[in-house]
């Protein structure tokens, strides 16, 4: 197989809008900042999320795992979902997640298909609240069963020890966005994903 080219990272960053990112770049992946102590608040104060799906801990290999990744994937994909900050508070939010999560996972099949045969996409929200919410349990992990979202549900990036803000920092994206169309008191917030090339 070819080995992909800098006009197949454009192509990914052209999907990665056309599937409703707000913005994407590709970043080294080694740029991205990995801390320990963000994964273990996962378990200390413990998430609501803890154990309650395969995408989260103690069932994610956490930073030590990621850290490998950055070691045999050269390259990833940053993006952002930017959304007045209320919606992140209402119940528009599982909708909003699950977008990122699909946005990631679309990214993430179109570079596998493009010579990217290792991609591993990562968003943030646990897969379980997200699109399983409704259900009783995660059927992975109660009975060996199959996802019931395989090609939308993805790992979460806070069980990696991703410093998220730091990211947005690195990518050159304010934390603070300012719109000249949201009032002060609608301000703008936002959900990030990634997809590591490899």
């Amino acid at each position: 197989m070819t080995p992909p080219t800098h006009t197949d990272l454009e192509a990914l960053i052209h999907l990665a809008r056309s599937l409703g990112a707000s913005e994407a770049q590709i970043l080294a992946s080694r740029d991205i900042p990995v801390e320990d102590h963000l994964a273990d608040l996962c378990r200390e104060p413990q998430c609501r999320n803890f154990g309650q799906s395969p995408s989260c801990p103690p069932h994610v290999g956490g930073p030590e795992a990621f850290r490998k990744f950055q070691m045999n994937f050269p390259q990833a994909i940053i993006v952002r979902l930017i959304v007045p900050s209320s919606v992140l508070f209402s119940n528009e939010r599982r909708g909003i997640m699950g977008l990122l999560h699909e946005i990631v996972a679309g990214i993430e099949q179109e570079a596998v298909q493009g010579g990217f045969s290792r991609a591993k996409a990562f968003a943030g929200g646990s897969c379980k609240q997200i699109f399983c919410q409704d259900q009783e349990d995660c059927q992975v992990l109660s009975n060996g069963g199959k996802c019931r979202n395989p090609d939308q549900a993805r790992p979460s990036l806070s069980g990696f020890g991703i410093n998220v803000s730091q990211l947005m920092k690195v990518c050159g994206w304010p934390a603070e966005i300012k719109s000249k169309t949201e009032s002060l008191t609608d301000p703008l917030s936002w959900v990030a994903g990634l997809v590591l090339l490899g």
